[in-house]
């Protein structure tokens, strides 16, 4: 079990979750107040997308990152900035016989288009998403390829920026291991992303058989999505990992009852607790994943 818990709270997501829940944070202003919320609750790191403000769709615009990055800092609240880099790799496949006849979702670009907001801004950490995936129940894939995931990964170690990586299957941490083995990587945090469609279901043995083949001494955290999510908390805890809920994978706290970013983190960290467990300070996270503290 793990005492000395990293609490990461992923703010908005790219989902469409907008006009779901009324606390979707939208606009740069909307998700800066959401990172202080998550972290005078408790939350150690924070986890960033950004939407167009007119809109409420997922976005890449380096300059939303910017201001959501600027206003949090400017707030003077300590916390870790986890910046997604996972935008771009949506593949939208044509219906039945005409797959090359893609949907109006797509959103697909290189592997260093996709790093512009990290290389710009420098956060703390930034995510790496692992391989490629059936996500959903349509026929939308998600597309990181091996060589593209090497040139992501190169990149992201040259920037001098923590890796999280997102494995939503076991394939995904075989090949993150080996991105390690061939030296593009270095320490990075492996982030185990439970019962999204159609990845790694969200339960104990799947956890475990994971777990169980992440690099020894590797600093790692676990969720689940929707109802999953507390249970995962208790579940990556016991097997000595660290956690992450938010609005990203969950909009409820209870039944009929939409949920915050503040008050899942409270919930997450209460839960915690009662287990003997304890949230970890923004500087404690930094001293056990092995990082600075950005000076602006």
């Amino acid at each position: 079990m793990n005492n000395e818990v990293i609490v990461t709270c992923a703010l908005t997501g790219a989902g469409d979750t907008v006009g779901k829940s009324p606390h979707i944070p939208v606009t740069p202003a909307q998700i800066a107040a959401a990172a202080v919320e998550a972290a005078q609750a408790g939350a150690t790191v924070v986890h960033c997308h950004v939407r167009d403000p007119e809109t409420g769709k997922f976005s890449r615009d380096v300059n939303l990152y910017k201001e959501v990055v600027d206003r949090i800092r400017d707030t003077g609240v300590d916390m870790i900035i986890n910046l997604t880099a996972g935008m771009g790799g949506d593949l939208d496949i044509g219906p039945g016989e005409t797959p090359f006849d893609f949907g109006p979702n797509c959103d697909l670009v290189g592997p260093l288009e996709r790093l512009k907001h990290v290389e710009a801004l420098l956060p703390d950490i930034c995510t790496l998403d692992c391989g490629t995936l059936n996500f959903g129940d349509s026929d939308m894939i998600y597309v990181s390829t091996p060589n593209a995931l090497r040139a992501g990964a190169k990149r992201i170690t040259e920037l001098g920026v923590k890796a999280e990586l997102e494995i939503f299957d076991t394939g995904h941490l075989w090949f993150s291991k080996q991105m390690i083995k061939e030296g593009l990587l270095k320490d990075p945090i492996f982030q185990l992303c439970l019962g999204i469609p159609w990845g790694a279901p969200a339960d104990t043995t799947t956890m475990k058989a994971m777990v169980d083949n992440i690099p020894t001494g590797s600093v790692w955290a676990g969720f689940g999505i929707g109802r999953a999510q507390m249970p995962m908390v208790a579940q990556a805890v016991l097997l000595g990992g660290n956690i992450r809920v938010g609005l990203e994978d969950n909009i409820w706290l209870d039944k009929g009852v939409f949920a915050t970013n503040g008050s899942l983190v409270e919930r997450a960290v209460g839960l915690i607790e009662r287990m003997g467990a304890r949230a970890l300070t923004p500087e404690e996270g930094r001293a056990k994943m092995g990082l600075t503290k950005r000076v602006r």
